[in-house]
């Protein structure tokens, strides 16, 4: 199958519009070539993962640095958490080695004209596409909630192919671009109530679990506020690698219901947290905000430490984006926050930060940050209700 370029685009392959244009269109281009896309189409906007230097290193670096030399954005483009505040990384804990390293990585960005806002929570702060558009995202959490909850159209883009899309302005269409590959393929019967956040966590685990890359059609569950679905999606991309699903009666896309059914009980999601808990952790690193707490949340967590003070020897890092803690600065919630000796850290989030050997026990009400806790920085981890993490930070 050949892929058809337009005039434009067949220039930018050509070099017309500057070398990094021209690498961006190569990559774009051979993704077409490799799903057999017929074609590039135009996409509204983008998000970047490989932000974070702990991630990047200097060989990344050296890309991006290479590619800002002539490359400039066309489409609305945000990036995914770096490893550090921006502004107030010092009283993190962070050294200045990786300041420097992590300015430099967004200073890179800046230049190609990316809005450099770090977070996983694109949706949450202005980069909010419609029902049906075409966008070219990075990180799987919000790629879920984007195809899924809003239900706007992208495949799981890779750093590289989703900084290609922001310097062209296009994407292949194949994958989840296409409606016919959108339709579920099993349906998951919930037969329990789900209460907290967390709940929608493991629910999203034990799903990921079982449904690999699968698209799952879920029934039985009555309500869901965005928080949740950002929780669930995040859980069902990090332990599953899905894409999009389906919630009857709560996400908009139409599909057809698949024959094959799985039950999840009230059982399974216990054994999901019984899973996520180590019993022999020793708490002393509690983090909120994976993916990015919203606004709400912040409200919540800045009423529970009003007046109480985080009990010595631990840490508690609330991550959320940028604008979402200039806001939380402008109603009060991070002097309520920070003067109970807990951290509402911008920019940042606990699976990307550096922060192997610092801690040992992580507790949180996210399955995606005790998948990276584990997996990245080697700590033993505990998954409760945001409440009873706030507990824990004053107990």
């Amino acid at each position: 199958m050949v892929l058809e370029l337009t005039s434009e685009e067949r220039e930018m392959l050509e070099g017309k519009h500057g070398k990094a244009t021209r690498k961006a269109m190569e990559i774009i281009t051979a993704l077409g070539e490799i799903y057999g896309a017929k074609r590039l189409i135009p996409v509204s906007s983008v998000q970047i993962a490989g932000v974070s230097y702990d991630n990047l290193g200097e060989a990344g670096l050296e890309y991006l640095s290479e590619m800002a030399e002539d490359g400039q954005t066309r489409v609305l483009t945000t990036l995914n958490p770096a490893g550090m505040d921006m502004v107030e990384w010092k009283k993190h804990g962070i050294s200045e080695e990786f300041a420097e390293n992590q300015q430099r990585v967004v200073d890179a960005f800046e230049k190609m004209g990316v809005v450099t806002t770090c977070t996983c929570t694109p949706y949450l702060i202005g980069n909010l596409p419609h029902f049906g558009e075409h966008i070219a995202w990075a990180e799987s959490s919000a790629v879920c909630f984007a195809n899924s909850v809003i239900g706007a159209y992208t495949n799981r883009e890779g750093g590289p192919s989703a900084l290609a899309a922001a310097l062209t302005g296009v994407t292949a269409e194949y994958g989840l671009h296409l409606n016919e590959n959108r339709f579920a393929q099993v349906r998951y019967e919930v037969q329990t109530e789900l209460k907290e956040t967390n709940d929608f966590g493991f629910l999203g685990q034990v799903i990921g679990n079982r449904t690999g890359k699968a698209i799952p059609y879920i029934v039985g569950v009555k309500k869901a506020t965005t928080e949740q679905l950002k929780s669930f999606s995040a859980s069902v991309a990090t332990y599953g690698g899905v894409a999009i699903f389906h919630m009857e009666g709560i996400t908009p896309n139409r599909t057809t219901i698949p024959d094959k059914t799985e039950v999840v009980t009230e059982e399974d999601l216990k054994q999901a947290q019984i899973e996520l808990d180590d019993e022999e952790a020793v708490i002393d690193f509690i983090s909120i905000g994976c993916p990015h707490a919203s606004i709400k949340e912040i409200a919540e967590i800045a009423s529970m430490l009003k007046g109480r003070k985080v009990s010595d020897g631990k840490t508690v890092w609330i991550t959320t984006a940028k604008p979402t803690k200039d806001l939380a600065i402008k109603m009060g919630y991070y002097d309520q926050i920070e003067q109970a000796g807990a951290y509402l850290v911008a920019d940042a989030c606990c699976a990307v930060a550096p922060l192997k050997g610092r801690f040992t026990g992580l507790m949180t009400d996210s399955a995606k940050a005790c998948f990276y806790a584990r997996g990245k920085n080697k700590f033993k981890t505990e998954i409760r209700t945001m409440k009873d993490c706030i507990r824990e930070a004053v107990s």
